[in-house]
């Protein structure tokens, strides 16, 4: 992903936390805010919780991989942050797939098709 689709800086999350919409599901949680650039920004947060390096970047994977799939579904002008949770490393890939769709339903980030 470029970077100038991802956000990276810590003032940025934590503005997202405090400001933003969230929706939370069994195996994540989303933060959304309008950014005003035209386009989306994603940024993923994975707690040292949930284990070592190699299970963290294995959730981080699995979250960009969904956002990737559903991102033109999306409507653009938001930053985004998904929160993995213990259930994203071991629910299944349609699960994982429904749940970030119910939440941006719920978010109202879903474009005019669905």
């Amino acid at each position: 992903m470029k970077r100038a689709v991802t956000l990276k800086e810590n003032h940025e999350f934590r503005r997202l936390y405090r400001k933003g919409a969230s929706a939370v599901g069994g195996s994540m949680v989303i933060y959304c805010r309008k950014n005003n650039l035209g386009r989306n920004r994603l940024g993923v947060t994975v707690s040292v919780k949930l284990g070592h390096a190699v299970v963290r970047n294995r959730a981080r994977r699995r979250l960009r991989e969904v956002y990737r799939v559903n991102g033109a579904a999306l409507r653009q002008g938001y930053d985004l942050v998904l929160v993995a949770r213990g259930r994203t490393l071991s629910a299944g890939w349609k699960e994982l797939n429904d749940t970030f769709l119910r939440l941006c339903r719920k978010l109202e980030l879903l474009g005019d098709t669905p």
